[in-house]
């Protein structure tokens, strides 16, 4: 194991899973919190209307996808949701800080 994958098991308490190359990012945060600071090329939709919204911003379900919150719960909740919706390659990026240095990434603010 690497010396990320270390520290986020010792932060997270598992090891990181792969992530896909190329995918798009999803914060399923609050509007307010997104604003607040997202990844750079995350598009927001929130936890609690990602079922209605995510056909108009990803409509190919073989789209590989990486769902994002704060702490990891609301993504794992996500992540379930777009299973199943039929979404083939959805990931569970867990909480954006650790998503951030994960793929080294800029956060952005509004």
């Amino acid at each position: 194991m690497n010396f990320l994958g270390k520290i986020m098991q010792t932060l997270g308490g598992a090891a990181p899973q792969e992530l896909p190359q190329n995918a798009t990012l999803i914060d399923v945060r609050s509007e307010g919190e997104y604003a607040s600071g997202y990844i750079d090329g995350a598009i927001s939709l929130p936890l609690a209307s990602i079922a209605q919204t995510i056909a108009a911003a990803v409509p190919d379900k073989s789209t590989p996808i990486i769902v994002y919150c704060r702490s990891g719960a609301r993504s794992s909740s996500a992540k379930s949701i777009l299973d199943n919706l039929g979404y083939q390659n959805v990931s569970n990026g867990g909480g954006v800080g650790g998503l951030v240095l994960r793929l080294q990434k800029e956060i952005r603010r509004r």
